[in-house]
């Protein structure tokens, strides 16, 4: 229910709110999304303060709440994101919880680095109606992405955990994108035995974190985030080798392999694919900073 809050005692707010965000150093940005998270008021507007002489500004929670809620920001390193409960990735506003990981932007490349991969092979019609697999959906993230740019192709979401698959089925329904995804809760591609050696596609954002990192990450991610979605295993590559494993069982030859992965581990990565004896076109990707960040490969023929 949407309550109305006075344009001048939101302006106070703010001015508030920033402050706070100042002596915790936390970047004053986030003050402003998170206020167009539960308003209707636009960044310009929250930047111009042409909103203090409204006699009502409508705010999804009450003033008290979105005070609580900007105090758990700062006192207890809660995410924007969860406490918003949604954030922007691609051309979509995902839902967010606890439950899943916050979708990151470089991520957001996998998705351009698999339309292009499809787009200079020579049978790129059939990768376009084929099965792709988005294993450890999360938010749903990868999977929406890949069923919008790939409008003809069966999209298949796995996540181990129940909570994860209901949050991306909510987004593919908010989306319009729930007819094209198919959502599975289990383990990798256990759930996907039926479609074993005919995958055209597995794309993967895997924990890839060592364990005896993950504590040491920024407390927004070390007390907040799910460790399920960060911790891979002693070295960081646990979850990964799992999939380099299976995923030669159950692509098609010449089929499409694409990982996310940490700074550092690509080499690693690459050269564990090279290893393994069915892949081929092993090929490191960097993010926008020039950071080699994501692996691909092709199931060889």
């Amino acid at each position: 229910m949407s309550t109305a809050v006075p344009g001048q005692a939101l302006y106070q707010w703010r001015q508030w709110a920033i402050q706070l965000a100042k002596k915790s150093n936390i970047d004053l940005g986030e003050v402003d999304w998170f206020l167009q998270g539960l308003s209707q008021l636009t960044g310009l507007s929250l930047q111009l303060g042409d909103y203090q002489n409204q006699p009502g500004v409508l705010l999804s929670v009450p003033l008290r709440e979105l005070t609580e809620r900007w105090q758990r920001r700062i006192d207890q390193n809660v995410p924007v994101q969860y406490l918003v409960g949604e954030t922007p990735w691609r051309n979509f506003l995902l839902t967010v919880t606890p439950d899943v990981l916050i979708p990151r932007p470089e991520t957001e490349l996998m998705i351009d680095i698999a339309a292009e991969l499809v787009a200079n092979r020579p049978n790129a019609k059939q990768e376009h109606v084929g099965n792709w697999a988005d294993l450890g959906t999360g938010s749903g993230a990868i999977a929406l992405g890949l069923a919008y740019t790939l409008p003809n192709a069966r999209v298949h979401a796995v996540d181990i955990s129940d909570a994860a698959v209901k949050i991306a089925r909510l987004n593919a329904e908010k989306h319009s994108l729930a007819h094209r995804i198919t959502f599975f809760q289990g383990s990798w591609l256990s759930p996907l035995g039926h479609l074993q050696g005919q995958l055209t596609g597995i794309v993967s954002n895997p924990p890839y974190i060592p364990s005896q990192l993950v504590l040491t990450l920024q407390p927004e991610v070390a007390n907040h985030e799910p460790h399920l979605a960060l911790d891979g295993g002693l070295d960081g590559l646990s979850c990964i080798r799992h999939l380099i494993s299976e995923g030669a069982t159950y692509l098609q030859p010449g089929g499409l392999w694409l990982t996310e992965l940490m700074m550092g581990q690509a080499t690693t990565v690459a050269d564990l694919l090279s290893q393994q004896g069915a892949y081929t076109d092993v090929t490191i990707h960097q993010d926008l900073s020039g950071i080699d960040r994501f692996v691909s490969a092709r199931k060889a023929l």
